[in-house]
């Protein structure tokens, strides 16, 4: 009922930028927060940034001043500017949101796509 498509990823050298995109599509009745995670290899998932329907920002200590989250409710989609890019970067970066479908009105799930590949070389 709720697709998330990540795109952006890729192999960048250090001190390079990417941009992610993330497209939401589905039955989807309201967007609430939206945000990017990621997960290293051996690592939990951990929180990237996220941006709350108002436009509020919640950034990751060791992102902050280097990456951007942005969203566009219109088109239900989210982004992630990240500049100054270090090998401890890399990672599955993963799209999320907080969602209620029409379905299921009054009720807010999170929702998760597939991930996106980021990969910083040194």
């Amino acid at each position: 009922q709720v697709q998330l498509v990540e795109s952006g990823g890729g192999f960048v050298q250090s001190g390079g930028s990417l941009r992610l995109s993330c497209a939401a599509s589905g039955s989807i009745f309201s967007i609430y927060t939206m945000g990017w995670y990621r997960q290293a290899p051996g690592k939990q998932r951990e929180l990237v940034a996220t941006i709350t329907s108002g436009g509020n920002t919640n950034y990751e200590d060791s992102v902050k001043g280097r990456f951007t989250i942005s969203r566009d409710n219109a088109k239900k989609m989210v982004y992630l500017q990240m500049n100054s890019l270090k090998p401890e970067d890399t990672a599955v970066y993963y799209c999320s949101i907080r969602a209620v479908l029409w379905v299921a009105l009054g009720t807010a799930n999170d929702y998760w796509g597939q991930g996106t590949q980021v990969t910083v070389s040194s």
